[in-house]
């Protein structure tokens, strides 16, 4: 079973919470970055991103930067923009898009779960990227951004949430400048505590990495190098545990994640019309924009038309939890054999766009000359993540994205 343990936040004072919120560090270029926190002290992209009170730095990955983000850190706990909760606790993490909210527990993951394979992945990671969060834990001796998990939902736990909050003001409540609400309560209630860790423990066999690949691997190793260097380690240190934001799985929904193209591989837009044939029925739709509805239904913008495109038979394997995504048919019809792009990660002629822009990124992606192609996708299920995570599978690069992101600050988590 999996274990989620309560911890003792180290959180905002209520007055400066949406001041010092800021969305996750890998969502954004240090330009970016910049402009979010200018005029903005409290912003926690000075830890996050650290590199942008450094424009002269160079490599945002040196250790002048690491040093500024734990000294910005130690500052915020001084000045009283963090301050920690005297017992450990959960807190409920609940987000608001498109008038649709899910209620989430904020809790300790135990790194020996993802050893161990209790928490779930579907996503391969990259070592350089778990190395820089895992130096930027080392030097904040913190969780300073929480990871976005899911659970096979277990009403025991949804009676408890709604205990929580049809009874109580939330302690963070504000909508972000992308129109996104979101909403922070602390649950000091000690037998509501209890009750959660016993529920998670008895009814929660494993858990789902949704969002966060990397920022959990790098914790999950950190917990085992802390553990290496302590000959009176317990297991039951807080660095055994990594801060995590566990969502019902009825609760979520994944949103597409779409490709442009950079060219045609030499084909002419004709020839490349009849090549997609062999795999598609291919319908010119027109200057009207085109969204998927259903699985294996793709629309295609090029030369200002957008065409539906629906798999063929024998194009995928409904019995392959792989084999059956839009992904790998897209991929195995079109992008490899067509377009000659079989590196997903590392092809400097593809881009991924995700849903939450809107198929109309698309379109002006390619209008304005940047792109030649695109092709928007009908989402992945959540019942699809799943059966693939148990099944032990790896999802292609770029196949799900989730809206709306955790905001970082409302909690940390630090490892003593």
């Amino acid at each position: 079973m999996a274990t989620i343990k309560p911890f003792k936040g180290l959180r905002p004072p209520k007055n400066i919470a949406e001041d010092l919120a800021c969305l996750p560090y890998d969502v954004m270029n240090s330009e970016e970055a910049a402009q979010m926190a200018a005029g903005n002290e409290k912003s926690l992209l000075r830890i996050t991103r650290a590199e942008i009170e450094l424009p002269e730095i160079q490599d945002i990955h040196s250790e002048t930067v690491y040093n500024k983000a734990r000294e910005n850190f130690i500052a915020f706990q001084e000045k009283g923009w963090l301050v920690q909760d005297d017992e450990p606790k959960y807190y409920i993490y609940a987000q608001t898009m498109n008038g649709r909210t899910q209620y989430g527990i904020v809790g300790g993951a135990a790194c020996s779960d993802y050893e161990k394979g209790v928490i779930k992945k579907h996503e391969l990671t990259r070592p350089e990227k778990e190395e820089d969060r895992m130096v930027l834990t080392r030097y904040l001796n913190a969780n300073i951004e929480p990871v976005f998990f899911a659970y096979k939902a277990v009403p025991e736990i949804d009676e408890v949430i709604k205990s929580v909050v049809e009874n109580n003001e939330p302690d963070y409540d504000f909508t972000a400048d992308d129109g996104f609400g979101h909403h922070f309560w602390v649950i000091n209630d000690v037998v509501k505590n209890q009750k959660l860790e016993k529920l998670f423990a008895e009814k929660v066999p494993c858990t789902y990495v949704a969002d966060g690949h990397h920022r959990t691997a790098a914790a999950a190793r950190i917990g085992l190098e802390k553990s290496a260097q302590n000959p009176n380690h317990t297991g039951n240190e807080e660095y055994n545990f990594f801060m995590a934001v566990h969502f019902p799985d009825d609760q979520l929904q994944i949103i597409d994640y779409n490709r442009v193209v950079t060219d045609l591989n030499g084909h002419s837009e004709e020839g490349f019309l009849q090549e997609l044939t062999k795999g598609f029925e291919v319908e010119k739709i027109g200057a009207e924009i085109f969204k998927p509805s259903r699985l294996h239904e793709f629309s295609l913008y090029l030369s200002g038309n957008w065409y539906k495109l629906t798999a063929r038979k024998g194009t995928f394997d409904n019995d392959d939890p792989i084999g059956v995504l839009d992904v790998t048919i897209l991929s195995s019809q079109v992008l490899g054999p067509i377009l000659d792009i079989t590196d997903l990660r590392t092809s400097k002629r593809i881009d991924f766009i995700g849903g939450i822009r809107g198929l109309e990124e698309l379109k002006k992606r390619v209008d304005s000359g940047e792109m030649k192609a695109a092709f928007a996708l009908y989402p992945v299920s959540m019942q699809q993540l799943i059966h693939i995570a148990d099944s032990g599978n790896i999802m292609p690069p770029k196949t799900t994205w989730f809206e709306p992101k955790l905001r970082s600050g409302l909690v940390i988590h630090k490892l003593d």
